[in-house]
């Protein structure tokens, strides 16, 4: 048995939740640990299903009690006892998010090609600063609804049943290049955070062309957080199954 560890962290990163067999639902989070300055994975995390007193935004700095897990021999995966979650704090953006800046500067790898090297060690989250950005959208075919919505059927709380999400018909991707290494031969990966998600499911109701929804979205994550006039960085980390598959997890964008 691995000896549980309590960890304060400061949440960077919510991942779009999963269905799950066993937990139900599962999103998996990550941020900074305070105590040592370095980046940690935290899951199986069911957000939707945690009491309201545990629902932390990011940017919390919240108390979990973990572990090591067996079978994830990434150097930052950590499981999470949910019922131990204890939000202590949150950091807002002001002066020019001066408190988040403090914690998550410090973290940077020097570039998304140092981050790809570093998967043979076994390190699995980064953040860096890349250029030349592009935004795009792909239509997908979507997975079936009914094997989706499985375990909401075999799983009740508290007598009503969680609805199940729905699921979202694009992936989104950023193209991009290492900041200032001339010999990267550029990247694309898809953005895998929860925010883009549920900014789809929000806005189709206010954007009613599909067109202008897709546009919203591209001003949101490209125009707006990857603009010129902020000093931008990528969180990234790969899947647990497939090592060199990264995925971009959330954009840190402070201004210049």
């Amino acid at each position: 048995m691995v000896a549980p560890v309590t960890k304060r962290v400061l949440i960077t990163i919510k991942a779009p939740p999963n269905p799950s067999k066993k937990y139900l639902e599962t999103n998996c989070c990550a941020g900074v640990d305070l105590d040592s300055g370095q980046l940690i994975r935290l899951y199986p995390i069911p957000f939707r299903l945690l009491d309201d007193a545990k629902k932390f935004p990011k940017y919390s700095i919240i108390r979990v009690v973990c572990y090591k897990p067996l079978r994830d021999k990434r150097i930052e995966s950590y499981k999470v006892d949910q019922d131990s979650i204890e939000i202590l704090d949150y950091l807002d953006t002001k002066q020019n998010w001066m408190k988040r800046k403090e914690i998550v500067l410090p973290t940077l790898s020097p570039s998304f090609c140092k981050i790809i090297q570093d998967v043979k060690i076994n390190k699995s989250l980064g953040v860096f600063k890349p250029c030349n950005v592009q935004f795009s959208a792909k239509k997908i075919s979507l997975r079936d609804q009914a094997k989706q919505e499985v375990p909401y059927r075999q799983y009740w709380l508290f007598d009503k049943q969680l609805k199940p999400l729905e699921q979202i018909p694009f992936m989104f991707y950023y193209k991009f290049k290492c900041f200032n290494l001339p010999s990267c031969p550029g990247h694309a990966l898809s953005i895998h955070d929860w925010e883009i998600t549920q900014s789809y499911r929000r806005w189709r109701y206010r954007y009613k062309s599909q067109e202008l929804l897709l546009q919203k979205i591209k001003e949101r994550w490209l125009n707006r957080m990857c603009s010129e006039k902020n000093d931008m960085y990528f969180f990234v980390g790969n899947m647990k199954r497939f090592h060199d598959q990264f995925m971009v997890l959330g954009v840190f964008y402070p201004k210049k």
